[in-house]
C-alpha cells in the first residue's frame, strides 16, 4: 500500500466521533490491474489502472450513514467525517443497524498467502494472450477469434472500526481467457476457456487453455435440438456451480430475514441426499476468494453449509443476524459506498464415490449441460429455467451436440435428487464435481 491506511483510517474514526457519531467503520481500498488482448495475431490494447477508494459507515444512535470519496487530498478527507454525522442525523432509524460485537472481532490474522509479490510486465502478458489464442486458432476446424486476453491485478483492503479492530490483507490475481469460433456461416458455433490464480506458478498454461477452448468450439459444430421430454441431467463442473451459487443465495440472511427465500423454514433439514457436503472455507490457502476475516472485522472460519444432505447454517452479516435473534457467521461482504451484505467466499460441494464415466452410465438417454444462459431462477418458489447447450448422452456414452433447448425443475426438488462425481478441482471460487440431477423437463423443437 502507498499510503498508509491506518492512519488514514484512524483520523476518519477519531473525526466522526468528535462530530457526534456514537460508533464508525472505515474501509480503505487500493488497486492495480494491467490487461491485453490479442485477436487474429495482432496486440489490440494495452492497459493499466491504479484505483485507490475510502468509505465511512458512521452510526448516531440507530441511524446510519454513508460517504465514500477517491479524493484522498486533506481537504477533501477533512469534510467527510462531519458530513456522515448530518447524514445519519437525517436518516431514518435502523434497529438492526450496528457495528459487530467486540467479542466477534478477529483477533488473530491469517497468513493465506494471497499475494504474488512479482508482478508480470507487458511483455509477459502479451505472450500469454498470443499463447492462448494461436493455441486455440491452431485446432482444426476453428475458424475466427474472438481475441485471447491475458491480466493481473493486485488489491488491498484495510478495516478499522470505533471498537479498536484494524486489519489488512492484499491478494493478486493472474488471469487468461479465449474464445474462438468453429465452423462457417450459419453453422459457426463459439466457446471458451480461462483460468485464474492468485500466482503465477498456479496458472494453467496458456497454450492449454487456448487448445482446450478451440476443442470445446469444434465439439459443438452440427447440433441438433431436442424433442421435449423428462430426462437425467448432468451439469459439467461450471454449470454445477451455478447450482450452488442458487444454494448460496436461497439460504442468504438477507433473503431468511425478508422470508423471500424457498428454504426459509428448511433449517436442520435433509437439502440434499445424504452424504453430501457443501462447505465455505474462507482461509483456503491461496484461494480465489479468501480473506482473514469479514467485511464487518468478524473473525470467519471454515464452515459446512450442508452436513451430510441436512442444512446446517444461513449465511449471516451482523444485521441479518440480528433480525434472524441469531448472531453473525462471518460471512459479510462489503464495498465502500454501501452497508455489508452476507456472501460466500471459497464455496464448494465435497467430491462424490463415483468417476463420471460411472455416473452416466446407466443413463440410456440424458442431457449433458456444458452451457446454461439466461436468468431462470426464482428464489421465492425455487422454480429454475435456463436455455442450455451440451451434448445428448445415449446408452452411457456422449453421442452429439445438442442446443436450443431449455432444461427446467425446482431447485428443491434438484437438489434432492443431486449426485456429485468424483471430479472436484477448485478452480473457481465457487467449485463442484459433475453432478447428475434425475427427472429434469428438457423442451426442444
Amino acid at each position: 500500500m502507498a499510503r498508509d491506511p491506518q492512519t488514514i483510517l484512524g483520523s476518519l474514526l477519531d473525526a466522526a466521533l468528535k462530530a457526534g457519531a456514537d460508533a464508525a467503520d472505515a474501509l480503505y481500498v487500493e488497486g492495480v490491474s494491467s490487461s491485453v488482448s490479442y485477436r487474429l495475431g495482432k496486440l489490440e490494447d494495452v492497459e493499466r489502472a491504479e484505483n485507490y477508494d475510502m468509505g465511512l459507515r458512521v452510526f448516531v444512535g440507530q441511524k446510519v450513514a454513508f460517504v465514500s470519496s477517491t479524493d484522498f487530498s486533506a481537504d477533501a478527507l477533512a469534510g467527510l467525517p462531519e458530513r456522515a454525522v448530518k447524514m445519519a442525523r437525517l436518516a431514518p432509524e435502523d434497529k438492526f443497524a450496528g457495528l459487530a460485537p467486540k467479542d466477534r472481532l478477529a483477533t488473530i490474522i491469517p497468513e493465506l498467502d494471497l499475494e504474488d509479490r512479482a508482478e508480470p510486465a507487458p511483455e509477459v502478458l502479451i505472450a500469454r494472450a498470443r499463447d492462448a489464442e494461436g493455441a486455440a486458432l491452431a485446432v482444426k476446424g476453428v475458424t475466427n477469434s474472438e481475441g485471447g486476453g491475458a491480466s493481473f491485478s493486485r488489491s488491498a483492503v484495510a478495516l478499522a472500526t470505533s471498537t479498536g479492530f484494524y486489519g489488512r490483507y492484499a491478494g493478486t490475481s493472474h488471469g487468461i481467457g479465449v474464445a474462438v469460433l468453429a465452423g462457417e456461416g450459419t453453422g459457426m458455433e463459439r466457446d471458451y476457456d480461462q483460468a485464474s490464480a492468485r500466482h503465477a506458478g498456479d496458472l494453467r498454461g496458456a497454450e492449454e487453455i487456448g487448445r482446450t477452448a478451440g476443442e470445446k468450439a469444434v465439439r459443438r459444430l452440427n447440433p441438433r435440438s431436442m424433442k421435449s421430454q423428462a430426462v437425467p441431467v448432468v451439469f459439467h463442473p461450471d454449470e454445477a456451480g451455478g447450482l450452488l451459487g442458487h444454494f448460496a443465495g436461497a439460504i442468504s440472511g438477507a433473503a431468511i430475514a425478508r422470508g423471500v427465500s424457498f428454504l426459509k423454514d428448511r433449517m436442520g433439514q435433509p437439502i440434499f441426499a445424504p452424504g453430501i457436503t457443501i462447505i465455505d472455507e474462507p482461509h483456503r490457502v491461496r484461494g480465489l476468494r479468501s480473506k482473514p476475516f469479514d467485511g464487518e472485522g468478524v473473525a470467519n472460519a471454515r464452515r459446512a453449509l450442508i452436513e451430510d444432505g441436512v442444512l446446517t447454517s444461513w449465511l449471516l452479516d451482523c444485521a441479518s443476524a440480528r433480525q434472524l435473534g441469531l448472531e453473525t457467521t462471518g460471512h459479510a461482504a462489503r464495498g465502500t459506498g454501501g452497508p455489508p451484505s452476507p456472501s460466500t467466499t471459497n464455496l464448494h460441494m465435497a467430491a462424490g464415490k463415483l468417476t463420471v464415466k460411472e455416473l452416466i452410465a446407466d443413463i440410456r438417454q440424458g442431457f449433458y449441460v456444458t452451457e446454461t444462459m439466461g436468468m431462470g431462477v426464482n428464489r421465492v418458489t425455487g422454480d429454475y429455467s435456463h436455455g442450455a447447450a451440451g451434448f445428448w448422452i445415449e446408452n452411457g456414452e456422449i453421442a452429439f451436440p445438442v442446443s436450443e433447448v431449455t432444461i427446467a425443475g425446482n431447485l428443491k426438488d434438484m437438489f434432492a435428487a443431486l449426485t456429485p462425481a468424483s471430479d472436484l478441482e477448485f478452480r473457481h471460487g465457487t467449485n463442484a464435481p459433475t453432478v447428475r440431477v434425475e427427472g429434469m423437463t428438457l423442451a426442444g423443437a
